[in-house]
């Protein structure tokens, strides 16, 4: 039983292994195919646009009610000590610093991660892949680096939009709803919020947006089965993204703070 444990022990860290040694080649793929001949700026703005102006709604939406929650719920606490001023810095703290990063790359992965990872997966299904290849055409340069630069680039502009947007969220609620002074609200958050607090959400939105462009190309590219191994490897591109964005962001929160 105890060599049976082992062995299964030994197979999973070989398999995590051998995933993070392929998205590592993948990545380290695509960021020199920028300077290969297959790379097409076109097929980047394409991307850019795909990625983030098409994001753009649902990470508003989403961005402007967590801000309303913060809010509301800081208010609900504070209350009890009479420090209800101080819900304008908790609520921009908290988006620019974790919710605004994480709910926008968590939004774009179920959006456009799974999107890549469906039209990349089709493509190997159905050999257009294959067909590339036998052209000589790199398929990582053509397909992978695009999304991946346009990741690296969109990610941060949402995440942006998300901190202004949420913190709106939380001005509308404590000014408009519970009644908070519109001057106290920024004059807090002016005192206890500073320009570091922003660039770190930034620096980790470019991490996540790496790291859901490789999970959504790796699987696409892996993609076996047909149509049944298409919506599978979409699945697995959506939760893997989706977990290792929030185990990078423990790490990324312990090295910036």
């Amino acid at each position: 039983m105890l060599r049976g444990f082992s062995r299964m022990i030994s197979d999973l860290a070989g398999r995590i292994l051998g995933t993070a040694g392929a998205l590592f080649i993948m990545g380290l793929r695509g960021l020199l195919g920028l300077f290969r001949p297959a790379f097409l700026f076109r097929n980047f703005l394409e991307q850019l646009l795909k990625i983030g102006a098409d994001s753009t709604a649902v990470v508003g939406v989403t961005a402007f009610f967590t801000g309303m929650v913060l809010a509301l719920q800081a208010w609900i606490g504070f209350r009890k000590f009479n420090a209800e001023g101080l819900v304008g810095a908790v609520v921009t703290l908290s988006m620019t610093r974790e919710l605004g990063p994480v709910i926008t790359s968590l939004m774009v992965t179920g959006r456009s991660g799974s999107a890549m990872a469906a039209e990349l997966g089709s493509m190997r299904v159905s050999e257009q892949i294959d067909a590339l290849e036998s052209l000589a055409v790199n398929p990582v340069d053509y397909l992978v680096t695009p999304r991946f630069y346009a990741s690296l680039v969109a990610l941060p502009l949402l995440t942006a939009l998300a901190d202004l947007i949420g913190i709106g969220g939380g001005y509308f609620v404590s000014v408009n709803l519970l009644g908070l002074s519109p001057h106290l609200y920024f004059q807090e958050i002016r005192h206890y919020v500073e320009l570091h607090d922003f660039l770190s959400g930034i620096v980790k939105s470019v991490f996540f947006g790496g790291i859901l462009s490789l999970w959504a190309c790796r699987t696409g590219f892996v993609a076996t089965g047909g149509a049944a191994g298409v919506g599978r490897a979409v699945t697995r591109a959506v939760v893997s993204a989706s977990m290792s964005i929030l185990v990078v962001d423990y790490f990324l929160t312990a090295w910036l703070f």
